[in-house]
């Protein structure tokens, strides 16, 4: 079992309520279908502020590699990205493997 976050800051112009209403719109069911296994969405309180938060959870790094090519081949998920991509200042990913 192995975990992915994935953390992406927005801009200063861009709040995660701007963030959400696109990705509820546009791509949260589709990623939702294709990728299963959320575990959620989370912003930030403390910290590096305007950061947005997932947490996905896989049997294996080959099922998320087959999972997020499926995902990255729908049409409606590259018109998602389009929409978002303006808003994000930095995207970052990590694969965590439970230690306990």
């Amino acid at each position: 079992m192995i975990t992915e976050e994935r953390c992406y800051v927005l801009k200063p112009t861009f709040s995660p309520k701007d963030y959400f209403e696109i990705f509820n719109a546009h791509g949260r069911d589709l990623q939702l279908e294709t990728l299963g296994g959320l575990i959620g969405y989370f912003t930030t309180e403390v910290g590096e502020l305007n950061a947005i938060v997932s947490l996905w959870e896989y049997e294996s790094f080959e099922e998320r590699q087959r999972r997020r090519a499926r995902l990255a081949a729908e049409p409606g998920w590259q018109t998602y990205l389009e929409k978002i991509r303006p808003m994000l200042q930095t995207m970052n990913n990590r694969l965590l493997v439970r230690a306990i």
